[in-house]
This record gives structure tokens, C-alpha cells and sequence, in this order.
């Protein structure tokens, strides 16, 4: 039976703090049952610490809301043991046509490349996306869900946070050493600790149609500026599964909200699009503004920003969600070595000041797209189209048009956690210091796998690149140091296609993995030659890379990665 995720509810239980003296101390407790506070609590509970999530609602998202979820997104689920249900269900897609009035300007390709597992993106409705994640977070020994609770107070102390929160049962006191706030641009933990976001609100109204229907539009993304059926305003078109689409009309700053959103107001609109013979409903409608704000700061003590609660952005270009569930990545490896006591609390400021870099970097993007999408004068509307017309013959001119310059990981290149190349390690390839890591097609005991599935997981990566004719099993030895390090490595060895790993050859070292690079992809995208290492992070961002491989540099490398230095 197919479950219906816009119905569902999750069951309320009494809490062991209502019947207990003196309330537990839990490690985290995340407050917010979104896509963001989901990952963060399943990524914290997978990595073996005792979580414990709170929502005041025992229901998913009501409405599409956010749709479009990035390749690194989806790698990031991948890790949190959900990646294939929600391709399976989402919509891929790569390409993106622009068109102006009723002609098509130009066409792009977010994944040109062969050999990554994931698409540029998929689209697929939030509540699919929270339901999926719930019914995974639910499998965790690690993590409790508490739904129909509700933060109404917070206390910081010396060693801990002290929560209340009220429930059905009455309210009770919840106790953590840090507090992830995961609930929403209308955070009850912000609003209870006197905070707030600031920065920019566009003068401007968008409605969304979700409209369900069966078209022969292709699975692209369709961005329109000024069309014939919607003048002097865009309209934007995406394809959802089950026969959704999803339609943003932009309506002007003096567009009424409310009446925006009645049937009579949204079906002419929709009609003008598809014409007068297509059948269709409204699933779901909405009329929103565009901000771009953030939080000064992500780290209050021992109360950490997440998602929406830390930033918000304007939905073009995909940055609101994908950004967010990239904190909790970000965040969940930090906490772990943190409150396990295998790194000072200091590494978690590095994820306030890597995830605003980050925040600042999507705020400067979607505020860029929203100047184009929505000039203000008639010398901004003119540039645009200007811009546009040029853009059907001119590739230059396509850099500066802009739809909504779609979501991709931030390159957190001055982080204090990356060891700079040495002088005498030149490279040339996108695989920097604060990179993410990139995909790959791969073989692991004769079958064939994905480079990235062979990395993170709470742990830190090394990666060897062998050499035709190199002693694998000799090269393991010198590697399997790293696996008894205070924070432990886990390492990899990358060897040619073909390469015999049989007899005095095999590798018999438990935390060293070999992995044959089938098609030469992996040592092309890390510029690698023989004795190449490079060690990743647990949210699989390089964080040092070497031409040869010396332990003691690794071992100084994985001390400043922890902030252990």
C-alpha cells in the first residue's frame, strides 16, 4: 500500500522527562523536523550519538514547497541511507532552456559529463523528501522523534542546554549538550533567544501553481522572460512526479496576496500558459516574497543555526533547502569528535564560519538573480533584455543572464581546517582544499560501485593513488598507520584497471580498501599521478593533498582538520 505523505501522521509519545526526576543529558537534541533537522539528526545518529528530535507538528510539509534538490544534495542522502528512494521517485533533470517572449534564447547543461552516479537534479515535492527521511530516521536505535512538541523556552548553561518544551502531556524540561535549531525562518529558538536574521526583501510577488496534469513537456527546467501569455513578467516550469508541475508566475510588488491565490485569479493564468483545452487541477497554490537575510552569526554557544533558521534566500536558483541540508553535513562530523572528546569545542566554530561563507555566497548569487529576473528601472530592464537577445548568438553574454544560478557546493577554500598545497605540489584540477569531493565509476571486489559510497561516513578518508607495477599490498602496510591515529583514517588505494591483487599482492589490512579505476575517471578528476594522496573529510570536502605520501604531514593535517593543532 502506497503511502499517502500529504495525510500522514507520526504518533505522539510521552515523554520519559514527564515521569523522571533530574532529565537525562543528551548529547544533541535538534529542534525541527524538516528536510534540514532530519538530515542532521539521522547523519548524528548513524555516527553512533544519542540524538533526540523535537517538532511541534506530527505531520510532513503541506504543499510541494521546496522541489529542486542538487547532486550534492543527493549525495548527502545517499550517506544517510535514503539516495535511491529518492531518485526513484524524483524527476531527473539536467537541462535548462531560457527563452524570451516566445523564443528560446539559449540551452544549458548543469551535468555535461559522464561518470557521476546523481544527476544535476532532481524534482521532487518536500513532503516526499521529509517522509522519506522520517521513515529513515525512525529505523535509528540512536535517535528519538518526539513529535507535538514545541520549544517555548531555552536556558544556556556552563555544560549543557536546558529546553522547554511543551506537549501534549503538559510541559517538561530537555537537556542537551548542544542544540542544533533546524526549525524554519520562523525559529522558536531564535525568538526565544532574542536573535534575529537581516538583509534584503525584494519588492516583488510570485505566485506558485502546482498544477496537476499529463503534458508532453519534456523533464527540463523552462524559464521564460516576458512572455506572450504572461507579459512583462516571467513564469518558470519544472515537472514534479505524479503528473505535478509546478508553475511560478511572477506578479508585481502591487499584486494582492489573498486574491492572488483564489481559482478564478490562478486559472486564467494557467490557461494562458497551456491553452484552453488542457485538463488540469490545482494541487496546491501559493503567493510568496522574495528575502535574502541571515543570521550574523550560526553559533550562540552552545545553540547552533541551520537552514532557514540561520538564512534565507529567494527560491531561484534552488538554495534554500540544498544549502541547508549542506550544514548538516557540515555540522554532524563536528559535533561527533566533539562531544565523544576527540576534539576541542573550537572545531565548531569552524562550522559557523564555513557555513556563513557559505550563506554570504548563495545571498550574493540569488540576490544577483533576483536584480535580472526583476529589474527595478527602465536602465536595469533594458541591460537585461539587451543582455538576453545577445545571449541566442553571443556565449559570453549567457554568463550574464541569469534565471537563478542553480545550486552548487560551496568551495570553502579559506578554511582554516585545509593544509595549503606545498609550493613544490602543483596541481591542476578542481580537487582544491575546501573542494568537495567529486564521483566517479569505480570497481570494489569485482563489482562496480561509486568512488563516493567508498568515502565519508563519519570517518576520515585517505586516497592512494598506485602506480602500474606498484606493490599494493605493501603500500596498505605503510596506510594502515593512519587507521591508528587518535581520529582514525580510513584509506583507500586507487589502482590502474587490471591491476592483479592476487597471492603476495593481496591486500589483508581491514581499514584499507582497494578500488580499480575502471574508466581512469578518478585519477583524471584528482590530477593524480603514483604515490598522489589526498585526505577528505567526513563531509567529503579535501581538506590536504600531497604528491607523496608522508604520515607525519598527515598526521599535521588531520590535527589542524580537528582543530587539534
Amino acid at each position: 500500500m502506497q503511502t499517502d505523505y500529504q495525510t500522514l501522521r507520526f504518533n505522539y509519545e510521552r515523554a520519559a522527562e514527564h515521569d523522571a526526576g533530574t532529565p537525562a543529558l543528551y548529547p544533541v537534541v535538534v529542534v525541527g523536523a524538516g528536510p534540514v533537522g532530519l538530515a542532521a539528526a539521522i547523519d548524528l545518529a548513524q555516527q553512533g550519538v544519542r540524538t533526540v528530535l523535537v517538532d511541534n507538528d506530527d505531520t510532513l510539509s503541506s504543499g510541494s514547497r521546496a522541489i529542486c534538490f542538487a547532486k550534492r544534495t543527493l549525495e548527502v542522502f545517499d550517506r544517510l541511507g535514503c539516495g535511491d528512494r529518492m531518485i526513484e521517485k524524483g524527476v531527473s533533470w539536467n537541462v535548462g532552456k531560457v527563452f524570451l517572449h516566445d523564443e528560446l534564447v539559449y540551452t544549458f547543461n548543469l551535468l555535461p559529463e559522464t561518470g557521476h552516479s546523481r544527476p544535476a537534479f532532481i524534482n521532487l515535492q518536500q513532503y516526499y523528501v521529509e517522509g522519506y527521511l522520517a521513515e529513515r530516521a525512525m529505523q535509528l536505535d540512536n535517535l528519538q522523534m518526539r513529535w507535538k512538541s514545541t520549544v517555548t523556552g531555552l536556558t544556556q548553561h556552563d555544560d549543557y542546554v536546558e529546553l522547554q518544551v511543551d506537549s501534549p502531556d503538559g510541559v517538561y524540561a530537555l537537556r542537551a549538550q548542544y542544540v542544533i535549531a533546524a526549525d524554519g525562518s520562523r525559529s522558536a529558538v531564535r525568538r526565544a533567544m532574542g536573535l534575529d536574521s537581516r538583509g534584503r526583501t525584494f519588492k516583488d510577488r510570485f505566485l506558485i501553481a502546482d498544477v496537476k496534469m499529463k503534458a508532453s513537456f519534456p523533464s527540463e527546467r523552462w524559464f521564460w522572460f516576458d512572455p506572450p501569455f504572461h507579459r512583462n513578467q516571467s513564469v518558470l516550469l519544472h515537472r514534479q512526479p505524479d503528473n505535478v508541475w509546478r508553475i511560478d508566475f511572477q506578479l508585481g510588488w502591487d499584486a494582492d496576496p489573498v486574491a492572488e491565490k483564489q481559482p478564478e485569479k490562478v486559472i486564467p493564468r494557467v490557461k494562458a500558459l497551456l491553452g484552453n483545452d488542457v485538463e488540469f487541477e490545482l494541487e496546491w497554490v501559493s503567493v510568496y516574497t522574495f528575502s535574502c537575510v541571515r543570521m550574523e552569526s550560526f553559533r550562540h554557544g552552545r545553540v547552533l543555526f541551520a537552514g532557514d533558521s540561520a538564512h534565507g534566500v529567494s527560491p531561484f536558483g534552488a538554495r534554500g533547502a540544498n544549502s541547508g541540508v549542506q550544514d548538516a553535513d557540515n555540522l554532524a562530523w563536528k559535533l561527533r569528535l566533539v562531544v565523544n572528546g576527540d576534539a576541542p569545542p573550537s572545531l565548531i566554530d569552524t562550522y559557523a564560519s564555513e557555513r556563513e561563507y557559505a550563506a554570504d555566497e548563495n545571498i550574493r548569487n540569488s540576490t544577483r538573480a533576483t536584480d535580472f529576473i526583476t529589474p527595478k528601472s527602465p536602465i536595469s530592464r533594458m541591460f537585461r533584455d539587451a543582455t538576453l537577445k545577445l545571449a541566442k548568438d553571443c556565449p559570453f553574454a549567457r554568463r550574464m543572464a541569469n534565471s537563478g544560478r542553480l545550486s552548487v557546493p560551496t568551495v570553502l577554500r579559506s578554511s582554516p581546517l585545509n593544509t595549503p598545497d606545498e609550493t613544490a605540489d602543483a596541481f591542476s584540477c578542481a580537487m582544491v582544499p575546501g573542494a568537495v569531493c567529486t564521483d566517479a565509476p569505480v570497481n570494489v571486489n569485482g563489482r562496480e560501485a561509486w568512488f563516493l559510497h567508498q568515502t565519508g561516513g563519519g570517518a576520515f578518508t585517505g586516497v592512494y593513488f598506485c602506480g602500474p607495477g606498484d606493490d599494493v599490498a605493501a603500500c596498505a602496510t605503510q596506510l594502515d598507520a593512519l587507521a591508528k591515529l587518535p581520529v582514525p583514517v580510513r584509506s583507500l588505494i586507487v589502482v590502474p584497471r587490471g591491476t592483479r591483487l592476487a597471492g603476495p599482492d593481496a591486500v589483508k589490512t581491514p581499514d584499507v580498501t582497494v578500488i580499480e579505476d575502471i574508466e581512469g575517471i578518478v585519477n583524471d578528476r584528482f590530477d593524480a599521478r603514483p604515490g598522489t594522496f589526498y585526505l577528505l573529510r567526513p563531509d567529503q570536502h579535501v581538506c590536504a593533498r600531497w604528491r607523496a605520501l608522508d604520515v607525519a604531514s598527515v598526521t599535521a593535517a588531520l590535527d589542524r582538520a580537528t582543530c587539534n593543532g
